[in-house]
């Protein structure tokens, strides 16, 4: 055999083995993007996203502060992890839950066959940090919640990096969703109660966080616990951590949320693609989205106040916004139309317009089409 026909031989073993193409299910594993938060630190709330695609959720409020690559130095091969640390220590009750999650939409996770009688195995792996020792839990669940497979891992010496592996059989039982809702969920669990837990190792007809007898990261003041380089991959074998550029992660975070920030240092305040006005006092907004959604997006302006923005018109006037709503008769996952208001209703009927940052660095306007 030639030198020539010996490499393509060697190319084609490597792409038709598990190593080849595509591999992470997880997007942002690495915890590259933070759309959000920037790095910044602050206390989630139930159902807030920390970094990208990475859901927080809880049953009590103000237990622990978040911040992406806080304290601490990543481990090798990585630039940055997600950082929790307990703000207040609690008891956890039977019924309550604290956990870390990232829903994975039915479209990536179709090729499972979650389900079936051809359900394929999956390995989870991931490298973890906490101020803690002893039997971890977290858990898969899928089948609109209804089905879960607990699982631990442990961690042997306190605030050092390890690398874990969890292979994890395919549910044959169960309807799995493979559209654009939800189709599987990653669950760490930091504090999960007895009714939320169950025996690990095996799928269960509930929907669980955890595993039974796990250690509970919120029961201990001051106590953290730092995750990166998720990875879940069709296999029983744990391969390399699939490093995708940072565009590449970026787009795949942008199906499901979208932030444009107004920037005076770069000279783009724009955060519209353009608009119209069709009153004294009222107006649509257009916005082209880089990245086509999951779904048509709701708009999310929750922490940029909406004194911050600011409407220019074609005729050079500045106008500042009390109110922005999408029409959703307009919008679809490509485009997004919302009707704006003014406070001082100078608007001229078909007049062009842009709404911008107010000269405001980090006002920003978002879209949310999250799981």
């Amino acid at each position: 055999m030639t030198k020539a026909a010996e490499l393509a031989k060697m190319g084609e073993v490597l792409t038709n083995s598990q190593i080849g193409g595509r591999r992470n299910i997880i997007i942002n594993g690495a915890m590259q993007v933070d759309q959000r938060n920037s790095g910044s630190s602050f206390t989630p709330a139930d159902t807030n996203y920390t970094v990208d695609r990475w859901r927080y959720t809880a049953s009590q409020a103000s237990k622990f502060t978040f911040q992406q690559n806080t304290g601490s130095t990543p481990p090798a091969g990585f630039k940055n992890y997600m950082g929790f640390t307990v703000a207040s220590a609690v008891t956890v009750g039977n019924a309550d839950y604290f956990a870390i999650t990232q829903r994975i939409e039915g479209n990536s996770v179709s090729q499972l066959e979650l389900g079936t009688a051809n359900a394929e195995t999956v390995t989870l792996s991931f490298l973890v940090r906490s101020s803690l020792t002893g039997t971890f839990g977290g858990a898969l669940r899928g089948a609109s919640f209804g089905r879960s497979y607990p699982f631990t891992y442990s961690i042997s010496s306190a605030n050092t990096w390890e690398s874990k592996t969890i292979t994890i059989a395919g549910d044959t039982s169960g309807t799995y969703q493979t559209d654009n809702t939800t189709g599987l969920e990653v669950i760490f669990g930091l504090g999960v109660g007895s009714d939320n837990s169950g025996s690990a190792g095996a799928w269960t007809g509930s929907g669980h966080f955890s595993a039974t007898g796990a250690v509970s990261v919120v029961g201990t003041g001051s106590a953290t616990w730092y995750c990166t380089g998720v990875q879940l991959e069709v296999g029983s074998q744990a391969t390399p951590f699939e490093h995708r550029s940072f565009g590449e992660e970026l787009a795949l975070c942008q199906r499901y949320f979208q932030k444009i920030v107004a920037s005076s240092s770069e000279q783009s305040l724009a955060l519209s693609s353009g608009g119209q006005a069709f009153s004294s006092s009222s107006a649509y907004m257009f916005n082209d989205l880089p990245v086509t959604m999951r779904s048509k997006p709701s708009i999310f302006n929750s922490i940029s106040a909406l004194g911050n923005f600011g409407s220019f018109a074609a005729n050079g006037g500045g106008m500042a916004i009390s109110g922005v709503s999408i029409i959703t008769s307009r919008s679809n996952s490509d485009r997004v139309t919302a009707s704006l208001t003014v406070a001082s209703g100078s608007f001229t009927a078909g007049q062009s317009l842009q709404v911008d940052g107010g000269n405001l660095d980090g006002s920003f306007i978002a879209f949310d089409s999250e799981l």
